[in-house]
């Protein structure tokens, strides 16, 4: 029996990254040459893939294309990479029986690259032509991002073989490619250019590859499939990582399955756990034969967050609120404009707007700070990132900001360009977050970044940011010294989702003369909830909220009633110990944001948007 044929009746589990383990062996060469140099290491990947339950396993060859090789000065050597990686998988599935799929990654992305289609095709037809000869058991067609390319090499290839061909797509947003086209109309035309298996992978963790898929119909002549990422990306000290329990992983291939999914795997960032606990959930469960669907907007949250003295002078003083609303991610601004101003009008001290968060482009928060300051009065908190812009556009960007008088910033590094819609763009990072810190403090000396006078002073009250999300908050307040020295005014944190969280904070902090504002964000429903404590770095969600919120989940309005009483139990903890409170609305939901400023001035017993303070302990 062949793939094609197991798939009419059985939902197969594919295997996880080989790139995620090589890379936390410490290997940073290309690792395909482990083929031939190394190819035990890859083989002992490959077996721990199959012992945890894979179905169908792929070549070590991703990148084993003339083209990219040349970065190694190995384009030359494609056919040796290819004919090994065949056959060092071949070696590890032959006990088992395991399909092996010779692996083929996608050259055009974000980044412009010298080679036409017509030698990017020439490339990877060549290098499939090795794999074929090798004997895999079909081609898996991976992380294209140019749905042109992938067409080509798809229609070329199909006159070439009758083995399966999987053709999977990368997004940038859940349902819709590069160039506008909605992934339903994409896959459907793989299938018509001669595709068996059409589906996904990269870029996107599970709760995002399901909203996706939800809007896919199952195609006709083909399969689905699916190999999401373990989580969103984040950076630690330098290092990938993604933030994903293996269990959350197994039950996402569930609700994969429920979407037409038959063949599931894992992309960057999934290991071994993730692939035994997708064989676990998806024991003993046939392929569904029918599917309806309702088309939908997807919308991804991105997290990050009135008088005019400096916030972190306010917050010593007594009760502070600001509230997140990011600036939209299209050219429609009403909707934005007018949340900004009814948080206002309800108390919020300021708007805080984050700088292109999760590395996806957004109105420049200068200009919407700019828009809000002189049209409807409303005092902005700018973030900036070290990831945009070298020194000289830092330093440009911070005297613009000086010069329209948006005086409140926050400092942070910047998620990596990976995690965004062009995960192919360069991250500048000349500065760290904390040189930063120090950089602005310069500019409040009227010192350029180079030395020379600037002739005027600035005048930032700065922020940095502090994720007490970990297992001991104790461990991270050094680095909140350091941020402190290099000239920190005040902290804004991730959200808390426990109340014992708060209070860890205060007693870790309590000795810190710097205001901390406390991350508080209302859950909208489970998914939301278990989508931000597994695939959003810096988020943890405590055990008793997740089993609310799945208590709650009986439908819309019962699950978001219940995600604001969380927000309210929880604020009720923060505010008897900190000053700032600081509201991060969910999916432009200001109504929701403007209850619980309600929540805080009732508790507070003082005039909605006042300017009656009360006295906190931080």
């Amino acid at each position: 029996m062949g793939l094609l044929e197991d798939l009419k009746t059985r939902v197969l589990t594919a295997d996880g990254a080989m790139g995620t383990l090589l890379y936390s062996y410490g290997i940073d060469y290309c690792y395909e040459e482990l083929n031939v140099k190394k190819p035990e290491v890859i083989e002992n990947i490959h077996c721990l893939y199959i012992e945890a339950g894979a179905d169908v396993i792929q070549t070590n060859t991703y990148t084993a294309n003339s083209i990219k090789l040349a970065r190694f000065a190995m384009e030359n050597e494609y056919e040796q990479l290819n004919r090994a990686g065949v056959e060092v998988a071949k070696k590890a599935a032959k006990a088992g029986g395991q399909y092996v799929l010779g692996t083929i990654g996608g050259i055009h992305g974000i980044r412009k690259i010298d080679e036409t289609l017509e030698e990017v095709i020439d490339s990877l037809v060549a290098q499939a032509k090795v794999l074929l000869e090798s004997g895999v058991d079909g081609l898996l067609l991976e992380t294209f991002y140019d749905y042109e390319e992938l067409e080509t090499l798809v229609k070329t290839l199909r006159v070439q073989t009758t083995l399966p061909i999987i053709a999977q797509v990368s997004m940038h947003d859940p349902g819709v490619l590069i160039n506008g086209m909605k992934l339903n109309d994409a896959l459907k035309g793989l299938e018509t250019a001669g595709a068996d298996i059409v589906g996904v992978n990269c870029r996107l963790g599970p709760h995002h590859t399901i909203q996706a898929l939800e809007n896919v119909e199952l195609p006709t002549n083909a399969f689905l499939s699916a190999y999401p990422n373990a989580s969103l990306l984040d950076v630690e000290e330098g290092k990938v990582v993604f933030e994903s329990e293996a269990d959350y992983f197994g039950k996402a291939a569930v609700e994969l399955r429920n979407e037409g999914v038959r063949l599931i795997g894992g992309c960057c960032g999934t290991t071994p756990a993730h692939i035994k606990e997708v064989k676990r959930y998806l024991s003993g469960i046939i392929p569904i034969q029918d599917k309806s669907i309702e088309e939908k907007e997807v919308i991804i949250r991105d997290a990050e967050a009135s008088a005019f003295e400096p916030l972190h002078i306010r917050a010593k003083k007594g009760r502070s609120i600001i509230v997140e609303l990011d600036t939209p991610r299209h050219l429609e601004t009403a909707k934005f404009i007018e949340g900004a101003e009814i948080l206002h009008r309800a108390g919020a001290d300021a708007v805080t707007m984050a700088d292109n968060s999760l590395a996806s482009p957004r109105i420049s928060n200068i200009a919407m700070g700019s828009i809000l300051k002189y049209e409807k009065e409303v005092r902005s908190l700018a973030h900036i990132t070290c990831r945009d812009r070298n020194l000289i556009g830092l330093q440009s960007h911070l005297m613009g900001l000086d010069a329209l008088g948006i005086n409140d910033i926050l400092a942070v590094t910047g998620d990596p360009t990976k995690v965004g819609d062009f995960p192919g763009a360069t991250s500048v990072y000349d500065v760290s977050s904390i040189e930063l810190l120090q950089l602005i403090k310069k500019l409040n000396e009227g010192i350029s970044f180079s030395g020379k006078p600037l002739r005027k002073k600035a005048n930032f009250s700065v922020a940095a940011a502090f994720n007490p999300n970990v297992r001991v908050v104790a461990r991270a307040v050094p680095r909140l010294e350091k941020k402190i020295a290099a000239g920190a005014d005040y902290f804004i944190t991730q959200p808390v989702y426990s109340k014992e969280k708060i209070i860890e904070i205060y007693e870790a902090t309590k000795h810190l003369d710097t205001p901390i504002y406390i991350g508080i964000m209302p859950l909208t429903s489970l998914r939301n909830s278990e989508f931000l404590h597994n695939e959003v770095p810096g988020i943890k969600l405590s055990e008793e909220v997740l089993e609310r919120m799945k208590a709650a989940d009986i439908d819309k309005e019962t699950a978001q009633a219940e995600g604001l009483q969380i927000a309210k139990e929880l604020i009720d903890t923060a505010a008897e110990l900190f000053n700032g409170i600081y509201l991060i609305t969910p999916f432009m939901r200001y109504d929701m944001s403007i209850e619980l400023i309600r929540y805080i001035n009732e508790l507070d017993g003082r005039v909605e948007g006042g300017n009656t303070y009360v006295e906190a302990s931080n």
